[in-house]
């Protein structure tokens, strides 16, 4: 989990603005048939991914709860922003979808995930889904910021070097690259105090308060956007996999001026037989800095997490971040694992 939905800063060709495709004009193989996902897909969706995984080699496992959460939401259309292709059997072979959050800064970002089963691979079902996530991803920005400029979005794993080459002759061009870092949960840095300020877990009383602070702290992050309260909860302490008991606060005067929100995927845990404390959201609002309180929270946070049946912690980092994180990271014992780099388009303002 992170703030920032990657968007590349690079300007290309405008895409018009045209009605979503009908299904029907998606154009597969011959015995496969297209339409807007169901609640009961998640679990096909996750078997995909699991089979997926041992190519595609993401270090992410998701389950059926998991995808359903993500997909069906307050954020999300289901009819409008959801693609699923089935064989004449109703096997779930592939599968798109168009995120779009209502908020944002420099451009309105629409976010592209999807996924094609390693069996089917090759006969243009991908190449069809990208189409179409591009098609919507127009059609929503002429829907909702016409004035403003927009970044429709694919990440992608360096291990996945054929998607790399379809979002590529798609016309996407790279723009971004984040660092996904882990540590052992062994030999910690000795925890650290920040003279004034108080360490403690998250609690509930203080979620908008921290949503707030978040907000302050990421003005100047590349990609980010002012998270709302719809979005706060879908994206962030309303997921299934947030832990309050593993996530730190940093209190100054009996205001939050620092967190460290973490994360824990049981599905990815039951995968590898390793439980990840991952660190999705880490900030200082501006006031605060320069005094040390991203290592004390962070270093306070590997410390709960050890003590909680953790064995590894993890984060993502933007490789260009304003703020030096990536050094603050390395300097306490993260390293890089994996890397994703943010494929985007631009699209102008319509008007």
């Amino acid at each position: 989990m992170v703030d920032v939905v990657p968007m590349g800063p690079r300007r290309g060709d405008r895409l018009p603005s045209i009605p979503v495709p009908d299904v029907l004009t998606l154009q597969l193989p011959a015995g496969l048939t297209a339409r807007p996902m169901r609640p009961d897909d998640a679990a096909a969706a996750a078997e995909l991914l699991a089979t997926a995984e041992a190519v595609d080699d993401t270090g992410v496992h998701e389950s059926a709860e998991d995808l359903a959460a993500w997909w069906f939401n307050e954020l999300v259309d289901p009819e409008l922003d959801t693609r699923v292709v089935l064989t004449d059997d109703d096997r779930l072979v592939g599968y798109a979808t168009t995120l779009a959050p209502p908020t944002f800064r420099d451009a309105y970002g629409v976010h592209l995930e999807g996924r094609v089963h390693p069996d089917w691979r090759g006969r243009g079902i991908g190449r069809a889904l990208l189409a179409w996530q591009l098609e919507r991803g127009a059609q929503l920005h002429a829907e909702r910021h016409p004035q403003a400029p927009a970044r429709l979005t694919a990440t992608v794993w360096t291990t996945m070097p054929s998607v790399e080459a379809l979002v590529r002759r798609a016309g996407l061009e790279q723009a971004r690259w984040f660092f996904h870092m882990e540590r052992p949960l062994t030999g910690l840095p000795p925890r650290r105090r920040v003279e004034g300020v108080d360490l403690v877990p998250f609690s509930w009383d203080r979620d908008d308060e921290v949503r707030r602070a978040h907000n302050a702290a990421f003005t100047e992050h590349y990609g980010s956007s002012e998270r709302d309260e719809a979005s706060w909860q879908v994206m962030f302490t309303g997921g299934r996999s947030f832990r309050p008991d593993l996530s730190v606060l940093a209190l100054e005067d009996g205001a939050v001026v620092g967190y460290a929100l973490a994360y824990v995927s049981e599905a990815s845990a039951a995968a590898t037989g390793s439980r990840e404390s991952y660190f999705g959201q880490i900030g200082v609002v501006p006031a605060a800095r320069g005094r040390g309180l991203s290592k004390a929270v962070i270093i306070e946070a590997l410390h709960v997490a050890a003590a909680h049946d953790c064995q590894t912690a993890g984060l993502e980092v933007d490789s260009e971040n304003v703020t030096g994180a990536l050094g603050l990271y390395e300097s306490l014992g993260f390293t890089t694992h994996r890397t994703q780099v943010s494929w985007s388009h631009r699209i102008d303002p319509l008007h």
